[in-house]
């Protein structure tokens, strides 16, 4: 009875084991993530976590994380989009104009952005899919030609004056359910409803596995993921709960539109046919033409979705800066890039979680606002950036292009 206990127990380390050796990626990024959070939340002296801190923090890394989701989804086909940033400036002019020029409502406005981003999707997505021309080309071009028509619909800029528009990025969820003392009821009651929902699908996950026959993961796995994950729930519940002013505060606007769409385009990438040909297609592109997969549609709706975000992210964006500038935009295809990136996807193609990249955006986010905090050099804090996240054999390059612009890595005691 002992012994056989005993072989019971070991298989059961060694399957944790397997598992945990076999997801080291997934598990490496958040935890790489929890490590920059705690460091940084030390060298700031704890103003990182304050309630109001990780608000901006959302707030102004939510068009990166709408950037990203796209641009995962393109760069698992083999592509890639440098045109996104270019295209924010571009639909964000257009939006303004309509509002400010045209006594636009600030709704159809807004649809007509998201139209005119599907409209460049389309036509980007014809020169990659049909005429055949790389959408690194492509997308070279037409970063060019939104950064040029930004520039000559825009001017200097155009200020936004529709409170209700510029509420998208500042405004929060209405308070339906009141304060519980100080905290927000309705965060409350979301949070909790978020740990019993992603504990039944970690368990209900399990049980389908075992289901058709499969070696589910050791429970013991289960039960920490579950553990670990209510506890960040409980965290973050915590901290928008307790945000805002005596007006308002709980659960940003902006927190909303990023989760239903990294929801959708999960379930999108994760659960359709399409997602799985996008997969397919990353994967082994010969073999999937020979499988039946109509490569063409699957590049082509892939660019129409980067036109449609590019859109959103324009929106928001123009809410938070309150003011189109031709300007705007500027390098943020690289932050998706880097995301992506940052996020488990690989450079060719085949691999990569929307998840991923939602945690490679607000890595690079949760540096950036800590070296903001600690009064470091915006263009220190970009190239810090990359010094910390790129692989040692690139960082010869970086201390190449940044004694080209009289920064000296070694003067900052973080790189010593």
């Amino acid at each position: 009875m002992s012994a056989t206990t005993t072989s019971v127990k070991h298989e059961e380390k060694s399957g944790l084991l397997a598992t945990i050796a076999g997801n080291a990626r997934q598990y490496g990024i958040v935890g790489a993530l929890i490590v920059i959070v705690a460091v940084f939340e030390v060298l700031t002296g704890g103003v990182l976590l304050k309630p109001n801190s990780f608000v901006s923090l959302i707030q102004q890394n939510a068009y990166v994380i709408i950037l990203a989701i796209g641009m995962v989804m393109v760069i698992i086909a083999t592509h890639i989009d440098l045109s996104v940033g270019s295209l924010v400036a571009f639909i964000g002019g257009v939006c303004a104009l309509l509002m400010e020029r045209g006594g636009v409502n600030w709704m159809l406005a807004i649809v007509i952005s998201l139209i005119v981003g599907l409209i460049v999707g389309v036509w980007q997505g014809f020169w990659v899919a049909i005429i055949g021309i790389p959408g690194f080309i492509t997308t070279l071009a037409g970063m060019l030609i939104f950064r040029g028509l930004a520039t000559v619909i825009v001017g200097e800029s155009v200020p936004i004056t529709s409170n209700a528009f510029r509420g998208i990025a500042r405004d929060y969820l209405p308070n339906i359910l009141g304060f519980w003392g100080p905290f927000d009821g309705l965060t409350i009651v979301v949070g909790i409803l978020c740990i019993v929902v992603f504990a039944v699908l970690q368990f209900r996950k399990r049980a389908k596995v075992a289901k058709v026959g499969l070696v589910p993961e050791p429970k013991s796995l289960t039960i920490a993921k579950v553990v670990i994950a209510a506890v960040v729930i409980a965290f973050v519940t915590y901290l928008l709960a307790s945000s805002g002013n005596s007006d308002q505060g709980g659960i940003p606007i902006m927190l909303v539109i990023v989760a239903v769409l990294v929801l959708v385009y999960n379930f999108i990438l994760t659960k359709t046919v399409f997602g799985r040909h996008v997969y397919a297609v990353g994967g082994n592109r010969k073999a999937a033409i020979l499988s039946g997969i109509n490569t063409k549609r699957v590049d082509f709706c892939l660019f129409i979705h980067m036109g449609f975000l590019s859109a959103v992210a324009a929106v928001c964006m123009l809410s938070r800066l309150a003011s189109a500038t031709a300007q705007a935009g500027m390098e943020f295809e690289m932050d998706a890039i880097a995301a992506c990136f940052i996020g488990g996807t690989a450079v060719t193609g085949g691999i990569g979680t929307i998840p991923g990249a939602v945690i490679g955006a607000l890595v690079m986010g949760v540096i950036n606002q800590g070296l903001s905090i600690m009064g470091v050099d915006t263009a220190i804090c970009y190239l810090l950036s990359l010094w910390i996240l790129c692989p040692s054999g690139r960082r010869a390059d970086l201390l190449e292009l940044g004694e080209t612009n009289s920064i000296r890595f070694t003067q900052l005691p973080i790189c010593n």
